[in-house]
């Protein structure tokens, strides 16, 4: 198929988009709109506030580039700054994006494909938008529970002087500080693993409160000892000079002999705490109170408490939105 066609195809697309429509870049996941659609080019503008028009040329090149590759183009081999081409062509009924495999490809005309729309965030909800507003659920991790009961003991006391807090409050404070970090470490991982699917080629992702990317570690573990030092003598290297003293044949040498084992140990001792135990009936208890405490908020100042929701979260959005190079100049 020609290029003027699909052009005109694409074209097409993007002014039937309402006037909020957002749509996503595929690997680094910013967010923009269309704002312009013109003969030679379409005009769109990132949550960052930066403008950028997209030419045809390029599209073009990138609709060649596609279309000559039957396994799809790899969208790691786009230049910088050049997301949207792809998020904007999958607007068109031949053309998908796949995040998981980072390819875009041309499809069957007849297959259903989905496009790299999302919802509008920043559309002016009407009073119909709010009865369909889902509420507010418990999430059944136990990293929720003792962050609630952090929170509590946090509002509680003042913890900007530890050492005016009594012996009890700082066993309190301690134990669940312990709990909400084991809980989130436990989550954080599992949240690792799916995004480990979604991340490509060190490339960061953006989100409200940070960015993440994919990165790797070198780990290395010896083989076996004889298979080393056979290998170390094959290359000239003589095994007593890569021969060290082993901690545990040392420790067995201890059980059978009068050393003392600050004879052969620097010895350096610290004090530290340890979690003995946690009450969770106690815990409980007390969650359950947190719980009829905000249930009861919700139906009495509802409407005031979204409001300070949402004038929190936008100070939060105003200080960590991504903000371009070239917006900061």
């Amino acid at each position: 198929m020609p290029f003027d066609v699909s052009w005109r195809t694409l074209l097409d697309a993007c002014d039937e988009l309402s006037e909020g429509a957002t749509l996503i870049t595929p690997l680094s996941h910013e967010r923009f709109r269309i704002t312009d659609v013109q003969e030679h080019c379409i005009i769109t503008k990132f949550h960052s506030g930066e403008s950028r028009p997209l030419h045809r040329d390029q599209f073009e090149t990138l609709y060649g580039m596609i279309t000559s590759m039957p396994d799809g183009f790899d969208l790691d081999r786009l230049p910088p700054d050049a997301e949207a081409y792809p998020a904007v062509l999958s607007l068109h009924p031949r053309f998908e994006v796949d995040e998981r495999e980072g390819t875009i490809t041309e499809t069957d005309p007849e297959t259903y494909t989905t496009t790299q729309l999302v919802d509008d965030e920043d559309a002016p909800e009407s009073a119909s938008d709010d009865a369909h507003t889902p509420e507010r659920q418990e999430p059944d991790l136990s990293v929720y529970a003792d962050a609630l009961l952090l929170i509590d003991v946090l509002e509680r006391h003042d913890v900007s002087d530890l050492g005016q807090l009594d012996t009890s409050a700082l066993v309190n404070l301690y134990t669940l500080l312990s709990d909400v970090q084991r809980g989130a470490n436990e989550y954080r991982q599992e949240v690792t693993d799916v995004l480990l699917d979604r991340l490509h080629h060190d490339r960061p992702v953006h989100g409200q409160y940070g960015s993440v990317q994919r990165t790797a570690r070198r780990r290395r573990t010896l083989k076996h000892d004889e298979e080393v030092l056979s290998t170390l003598e094959d290359a000239g290297i003589e095994r007593e000079r890569v021969l060290a003293v082993d901690r545990e044949k040392v420790d067995e040498v201890l059980d059978v002999t009068e050393l003392a084992e600050s004879d052969l140990y620097e010895i350096e001792q610290r004090e530290y705490v340890r979690k003995a135990e946690v009450d969770e009936d106690v815990k409980e208890t007390r969650l359950q109170g947190l719980k009829d405490r905000l249930a009861a908020t919700e139906s009495e100042g509802a409407e005031e408490l979204r409001r300070e929701i949402e004038a929190l979260e936008q100070r939060i959005d105003d200080l960590t939105s991504f903000r371009s190079g070239r917006e900061m100049a």
